[in-house]
Order: structure tokens, then sequence, then C-alpha cells
């Protein structure tokens, strides 16, 4: 297997890693004084370096494979997950000025101070358990594909080199690592990838001539909106089942809330998301819409621009399109994405596992321990991630992003209900919390269970009679929201059979508990600027939604 790159590229991708590692390296002069610095960079951090870091920490090269793998596979429907920019502003308005008041470092000891530490127990575990088998392993498979398919190396070389590097500047530098190269990350990865729009563009004959191409060969690729009874996309579904993923993907889960946590203040915390959800539209432009141009050039030149499977959409584009140098640029962006999610689960892993579990086993060690506790955390999640890449190479039967929004929309519901009515009604008690993790938790392994079980009669179409099997054929974003219905209804019934909570104990952390200062302190946290550009980006998602509806 011969390179992509040329001497030139390497030249541009040397630079590139040059200028990484000396952002690394003068974070790591900075010195980590404590858990505060080492996990939240010092809460300390502009609302710039946030939505960056937002930005960076969502898109990883799963998403820049998987999702054009999904535009050249099926066209727009997944995009309803990338318009979800809405929901980062959801995040800065409504949840993070309970998650600041809280003063919490992660969100299970939010779980903890607004119900009891069983929740906490139980969202710590959950959290690294799916982290392992979701974000590390599916960034890692992906990493793979990208890293062999330009450098034209095995696999595994470029995957375990990629992964090691990201987790020695994360181990060593914490959370300001992580968020500082994530920014310069983010800057390289949309300069390339728009880039590759444009040219991709140009080849194919303009955005018409895109559509046109396309149409002619499958109707239904630009509509978002298909038909409820359709297998894959129902429209339902797709816009409210992944609304329930999206409020625990931006709104609940340590992964991305970590970044916000890391401002000094409500205002720039806000400000960071606003930012990020702006820069969370340009998915659909610099992701999805490569992958559909890659099929219409497929149809256009088949001899050229051939794509043996759909994840290999955007290697094809970067490999076939891309001028010297800008290969190299395109390559650097898609290792950027690689490692600013590994290293943001990295990180996240590292903070739940100290501060959520090891310091409370031994309240007494001291923040130095503490954050050797966090690195050697880190690294045993490098282990973990390493060992799962030969179980994810062996993922590539489906599209890789529409896997991981199916697993996801398993793990979400039950997480969402319990937060959002745990903020939205003071009435919800401990109880009824932990009542509705479990469950969910034994809901999650039923489906996946069932799913595995019956995946040969799935993949044939055969029908089999059965409560089960009808349960593992619900199209998965159509299941999220069976799920959250009844992860709703289920702490509300638990909460009205129970005792009522503490309300002093919960002060500020739920509508119904502030007081007349937390409301003083809500309204001088944010500008009409601030409303002003929230209420534009939801016109901007109408008018996207709006637009690819046939």
């Amino acid at each position: 297997m011969e390179s992509v790159l040329e001497d030139l590229d390497w030249v541009v991708l040397g630079i590139y890693f040059a200028l990484l590692m000396g952002v690394a390296f003068w974070v790591v002069l900075q010195k980590n004084k404590n858990t505060e610095d080492y996990f939240l960079a010092g809460r300390n951090v502009g609302w710039f370096v946030i939505g960056a870091s937002i930005f960076a920490s969502n898109i990883g090269s799963e998403h820049v494979v998987g999702l054009a793998g999904t535009g050249f596979a099926s066209g727009t429907p997944m995009a309803h997950y990338e318009l979800h920019a809405w929901i980062v502003l959801l995040l800065g308005w409504l949840f993070l000025p309970f998650y600041i008041r809280s003063g919490a470092f992660t969100m299970p000891e939010f779980l903890e101070k607004r119900f009891d530490s069983r929740s906490r127990w139980f969202l710590s575990v959950f959290s690294l358990f799916a982290y392992v088998l979701t974000k590390v392993s599916v960034t890692i498979y992906a990493g793979g594909i990208v890293v062999s398919e330009l450098l034209a190396i095995p696999f595994w070389y470029g995957a375990i080199g990629i992964v090691m590097f990201t987790g020695a500047y994360t181990i060593i530098g914490g959370m300001k690592a992580v968020i500082y190269t994530e920014t310069l990350q983010t800057i390289v990865l949309i300069l390339g990838s728009i880039i590759i729009t444009y040219l991709g563009l140009q080849e194919v004959g303009g955005w018409t001539q895109l559509r046109e191409t396309v149409i002619e060969v499958s109707p239904d690729h630009f509509n978002m909106w298909r038909p409820m009874s359709d297998p894959d996309f129902p429209w339902h579904g797709l816009l409210f089942g992944g609304t329930i993923v999206g409020i625990w993907y931006w709104c609940t889960d340590q992964y991305i809330v970590q970044r916000t946590l890391a401002a000094n203040n409500i205002t720039i915390g806000r400000r960071g998301a606003i930012f990020g959800a702006y820069l969370k539209l340009l998915p659909i432009l610099i992701f999805l819409i490569p992958g559909i141009i890659s099929f219409a050039l497929s149809i256009q030149n088949p001899e050229v621009y051939s794509v043996a499977k759909a994840d290999r959409a955007f290697p094809m584009l970067v490999k076939t399109l891309l001028p010297v140098g800008l290969k190299g640029l395109v390559a650097g962006g898609l290792m950027a994405a690689l490692m600013s999610s590994l290293a943001s689960v990295f990180n996240s892993c590292s903070t739940i596992f100290t501060i959520d579990i090891y310091k409370k086993l031994q309240p007494n060690k001291s923040e130095k321990q503490l954050i050797n506790i966090g690195k050697i955390a880190t690294t045993i999640i490098v282990v973990l991630g390493i060992i799962w890449i030969p179980i994810m190479e062996k993922i590539g039967g489906g599209v890789m992003y529409q896997y991981l929004q199916n697993v996801q929309s398993y793990i979400a519901p039950p997480v969402t209900a319990v937060f959002l009515l745990g903020i939205l009604w003071k009435r919800v008690n401990s109880t009824a919390a932990i009542t509705t993790l479990f469950t969910g938790l034994i809901l999650l392994i039923l489906r996946l269970g069932s799913e595995i079980y019956y995946q040969p009669q799935i993949v044939s179409g055969e029908i089999v009679s059965g409560f089960l099997y009808a349960f593992a054929t619900v199209n998965f974003s159509v299941m999220a929201i069976y799920m959250f219905v009844f992860s709703v209804v289920l702490c509300i019934s638990v909460t009205l059979y129970t005792d009522e909570p503490d309300y002093l104990k919960i002060q500020g952390l739920s509508f119904g508990t502030l007081t007349a200062e937390n409301r003083a302190q809500f309204k001088k946290s944010y500008s009409t600027l601030d409303i002003l550009l929230s209420v534009l980006l939801v016109f901007i998602v109408l008018s996207i939604l709006t637009y690819f509806t046939s």
C-alpha cells in the first residue's frame, strides 16, 4: 500500500504536529497546582476556547468518517442529529446555571448534590462503561481507518501510535492541555474540511448539478423527513428521539459539560455554549455534504471515484481531489479530530474516576495524590482503548455513525429523564432517580441483548413471532422515545408515592428552590446580544430543516 501523501504533505503535517506539541508543552510549563487546575483548567477559560473545545470534543474522526459515510449511503436524514445546535443553547440557558451554582466538578457529583450518593455511584460507573464501549472504541476504529488510508501504514500501527501520543499529552497536561490543543485542532479541522467541500462541489459541477445527479438515482437522498413508516429513518424518531439523545449528550454528559464547567462564571460558560452551538452547524456542510458529493462522483465517474464501503467516502475525496500540500493539511485535520475526541474522553474518564470514585473511597488523599491517580486512570483508559481496537475492527458491517446513534439511543432516555425532571421539578426525590436509572439500565441490556440474539434474522429479513423479536426490531430512534416516556412516567409515579425531598438541602439546584438572590444573579448573567444570537441560531436551524424536505 502506497501513501497518498507526498513530500510537501509530510512537511505540512510535520508543522502541524510541531505546533500541537508546542501548545501542549506550553501548558505543561503552567503546572497544575490542584485538582481544579488539572480537571477543570482552573475554571479560568474564555468563551472562545470553551466553544472551540465543545466542537472539537464532539467532532471526532468517527464524525468525519461516519457522518460522511451516512451522507454517502442514505443522504440527509441523520442531519437531524447535527442540528442539535439548539440543544447546546439549552445547556447554556437551562442546565449550566444549576451546575455552576452547585460547584460540582462532574455530572455524577451534581446528581449527588441534587439527589443522593446512590445516583452518583450509578452514573459514575455507568459513564465509564459507556465511554469505553462507545466513545473510545469507535473513535479508535475510525482513526485507524483514516491513518491506514492516508499514511499507508497498518491499521494497528496508526491507531496505537495516535492513541499513545494523545494519551501522553492528556496525562501530562490535564484539562488545560486538552482544551487549548483542541482550539488549534478545531481551526485545522474546519479549514481542511471546508477546502475539501469546495473542491468536491467544483468537481461534481456545483450544487444544482449535485442535487440532479443524486436525486436521479436516489430520490430521497436530500429529504430529511422520511415517512413515519420508514424502517430506518422515521421523521418522528429522528426529531423527538434525536432530541432525547441530544439532551443527554449535550446537557448531561461529562464529556461535553466539562468544557463549560471550566468557565469561572455562568456568563462565560453560556457564551462558550452559544459559540459552540454555531460551530455545531458546520458538520452538515463540511462532513455530510462531502459524503453526498462522493456518492455523486461515484455515479458520474465510477472508475476514478469508487468507494468500496460507505465509511471510506471521506478518505476517498482526500486521496482523489486534494493537491499536494493540502492533503497534508487535511490529514492533519482528520488526525486532529481523532486526537481531540480521544483527549476529551480520556480526561473525562480520569475526572469521573478520580473525583467520583477514588476520592469518595479515599477522602483524605492530598491534591497531588489525586492528580497522580487521574494520570494513572487516563493511562488505564488508553490501555483499554488499545485492547478494544481488534473488536472495533470487526464493526464494519454497517455505517459507523448509525451504529453510534443506535447505542446512544438506549443509553440516553433514563439519564435525560432524571436530569430534566430533577431540574424542572423540585418534588423529584432520590428514590425516584435511582429507580429510573436502574430500570433504564435493565431496558438497555434487554434491548441490546435481544438485538444481538436476533441479529441473523434481522439481517436476513426473516420475521419471527414473539415479544422479544418485536422489541429488538423497533427502530432505534423510536425506541428512544418509548424508553424516555416510560422513564418519565416511572420517575413521576415513584416520586408521588414516596416522601418529599429536603428542600433546604437542594436549594438552588431545582426550579422551585431558587432564592431571590439566585434569580437576580441569573438576570445579570446575560446580555441582549446573548439573546439575539440564540434566537438567530434557532432560526437558522429551522431554515435548514425546512430546506431539506425533498
